[in-house]
């Protein structure tokens, strides 16, 4: 940066903290994060709580295992994977996380974080101090239960995706991957049945217990039979009701 340059002017950075202060209330994620279901008195004053926002570039870290929980984190934009390292050296891809999803819970039990964050590509996040926002928590009781809500929701994906591993044959568990990010991306008001994979096959592989091969024979058998049509990254979902078959539902 040339050092020359005039600094900013002071109402340029009020106006810049007026609108991280904001961000919450007019966000359109709103509805998939923490503030969802508070009223508007309640909104204001966690407009104040979100006061900061933390960009990654890809391959970055937003936390390390064993770091200590300093806040909880909305992504507001870009793609996330939460990893453990494993005795032998290896990755194992714990979770992936896109817009509206909360990242740094599984620090609160025990005060330190029990996994590695990364950014997939250049992300956006909203940063949430835990100590303020567990004292906002017990003066608004929406804002416990939402938190509450959040939790739970994560416990939830974490039991799925153990009953993913546990009983699924392969087919069956990539089947349930790709029905899952199509619902996710819906939810996010993004096409259910185009979206581009933002991580790579062997991460898909670590995540779903799979080795590289059986996910590339998989996705190849799925575009044979006409479920899918897969050019790089880049997935369309032709037959979504087949893939739902696969897996016993309707």
């Amino acid at each position: 940066m040339n050092t020359t340059h005039a600094p900013a002017p002071a109402t340029a950075a009020v106006t810049d903290l007026n609108q991280l202060r904001v961000a919450c209330s007019s966000c359109s994620l709103r509805e998939l994060c923490l503030p969802a279901g508070l009223d508007a008195r309640e909104m204001e004053r966690v407009d104040r709580l979100v006061n900061q926002r933390r960009k990654l570039r890809r391959g970055e870290h937003l936390y390390h295992a064993g770091n200590p929980l300093v806040a909880l984190y909305a992504v507001r934009s870009g793609f996330m994977k939460s990893c453990v390292l494993q005795e032998d050296g290896r990755e194992q891809v714990a979770g992936f996380h896109m817009t509206g999803d909360m990242l740094g819970m599984d620090a609160i039990s025990s005060g330190r974080h029990m996994c590695d964050t990364v950014a997939l590509e250049d992300s956006e996040l909203c940063e949430i101090p835990y100590s303020y926002l567990e004292q906002l928590s017990r003066e608004l009781p929406s804002l416990q239960q939402q938190l509450h809500r959040i939790m739970s929701r994560e416990i939830v994906r974490d039991y799925g995706v153990m009953m993913l591993l546990g009983s699924m044959k392969a087919e069956e568990r990539m089947a349930a991957f790709l029905l899952n990010l199509s619902q996710r991306f819906a939810a996010r008001g993004y096409s259910s049945a185009e979206f581009n994979l933002r991580m790579t096959r062997e991460e898909i592989g670590s995540y779903l217990g799979l080795k590289l091969e059986t996910i590339s024979r998989v996705l190849s058998r799925f575009q044979q039979d006409g479920w899918i049509a897969v050019r790089h990254k880049h997935i369309r979902i032709r037959k979504a009701d087949a893939l739902h078959q696969l897996l016993g539902q309707r």
